[in-house]
């Protein structure tokens, strides 16, 4: 018999922020748990929000701009992002996201491609979906859920696209 297909109730994910500390939250939508060979999320950045520096091996990071601006920073390379922007980080550059409003979050779908080969060869972690499931769990507040479930179209039409 068939596999069968992994529907989720948006309503009972988890979200997550890999330490306390962060200012950028990640909620996962799939990945190796499910079966799949590339993890996608909904991240949330605070006001100001920014990830540390941060690199995979062996991963391109896509990031779809759902809602807000940002200034992306890979290797020597500096790029505004703001909502419809796509965003592709190549596997090995090292690079973040900020937030560059200080009012209003930034919303983005990203698709960690080859989940597995995202982690340095050193880390304990098999890959990023497991880092960010072992972060701190929070809450997907309503504001975020609005704008989730406000662009559900658009985050499906282009998750499917890559």
């Amino acid at each position: 018999m068939a596999e069968m297909p992994t529907v989720k109730d948006t309503r009972e994910l988890t979200a997550y922020r890999i330490t306390a500390e962060d200012t950028v939250v990640l909620c996962p939508l799939t990945g190796p748990v499910d079966g799949s060979p590339t993890s996608v999320f909904f991240e949330v950045w605070d006001p100001l929000g920014v990830q540390s520096d941060n690199s995979h091996p062996a991963s391109v990071e896509i990031f779809f701009i759902v809602q807000g601006e940002g200034l992306a920073q890979s290797d020597e390379h500096r790029v505004s992002v703001s909502a419809g922007d796509v965003l592709v980080l190549p596997a090995t550059s090292v690079h973040h996201i900020q937030n560059t409003s200080a009012t209003e979050r930034l919303y983005a779908v990203t698709i960690m491609c080859h989940d597995l080969g995202s982690q340095p060869q050193d880390s304990p972690m098999s890959g990023f979906y497991e880092l960010v499931t072992a972060g701190v769990p929070v809450e997907l507040d309503a504001q975020a859920r609005e704008v989730f479930h406000r662009n559900a179209g658009r985050i499906a039409s282009f998750a499917a696209a890559h």
